[in-house]
């Protein structure tokens, strides 16, 4: 019976090791064949179309974290988890590139963003310009936050360059992000938001763009980050947002190449 009790024993231990190590296994391959993304908010619903096409002719499942700009490059500073970063405006990759936290020569220009000022479908107000907002009747407008946010840097710097920041700047409302300006209108706890266009092109609101000509290109940049354990996976996203598929998802929603530019025209929806 003992020599019966210390096979059985063996055997189960034998089984709970093969289970582990199965385990182990699986646990590892899901690792690899997951890819964390940290992306500006206003790539979300671009980056939710390419993420699925992505994971359709690459097998691996992507995890996006959307928010600020600003506040992403501190978490990826303070060591979040990030495989990859794409960040609204370049600024922010060189500022990772400074600090040795992305892998050398994966920085690249990926898009060139614009920004619009929208109202709600049912709002009573009609604004033909950016100098409008000045208008008494325009009581609350959102912007993101311009020390964090490029897109509200860019919201400031277009109502610097037409003359009307210090009579707006008491009516303004940041938010956190660009998505979260837009709620902010869409609730109608403000105005008017001025936001990026990729998210104005899937709104059911009015928007009308804002010359480029009154603030800074908005060229945005992504990296790999050092610390990714899905390297080629990172790069393999990168190549697939910057290939012909991916272009022109980023196109449908908006984005230009920053490298042929786009002529500013008012455009009205």
């Amino acid at each position: 019976m003992i020599f019966r009790l210390d096979t059985r024993l063996a055997l189960l231990a034998a089984f709970l090791t093969l289970c582990c190590v199965t385990a182990c296994k699986d646990q590892s391959t899901n690792h690899a064949n997951e890819l964390t993304v940290a992306a500006a908010s206003d790539l979300t619903p671009a980056f939710e179309e390419l993420g699925r096409e992505f994971e359709a002719a690459h097998k691996t499942k992507v995890v996006f974290v959307f928010g600020s700009t600003g506040l992403l490059t501190k978490q990826i500073e303070n060591g979040a988890p990030m495989d990859l970063f794409a960040a609204a405006n370049v600024s922010y990759i060189e500022q990772l590139e400074q600090k040795g936290l992305i892998l050398p020569g994966t920085k690249a220009i990926y898009a060139r963003g614009r920004i619009t000022f929208w109202t709600p479908a049912t709002s009573n107000i009609r604004l033909e310009n950016i100098a409008d907002l000045a208008r008494p009747e325009v009581k609350r407008i959102a912007i993101a936050n311009p020390d964090h946010a490029p897109y509200g840097l860019a919201a400031r710097q277009a109502l610097e360059s037409a003359g009307v920041w210090d009579r707006v700047k008491p009516k303004l409302v940041y938010g956190d992000n660009i998505r979260q300006t837009l709620q902010y209108a869409e609730t109608g706890n403000v105005d008017v938001a001025i936001v990026a266009l990729s998210l104005s092109m899937q709104s059911k609101g009015r928007w009308t763009a804002i010359p480029e000509e009154l603030h800074k290109p908005i060229d945005q940049a992504l990296a790999v980050i050092k610390t990714t354990k899905n390297e080629q996976a990172a790069r393999a996203f990168a190549a697939f947002l910057v290939g012909p598929q991916g272009r022109a998802i980023m196109q449908k929603y908006g984005f230009t190449l920053p490298q042929k530019g786009t002529k500013s025209t008012k455009t009205v929806h």
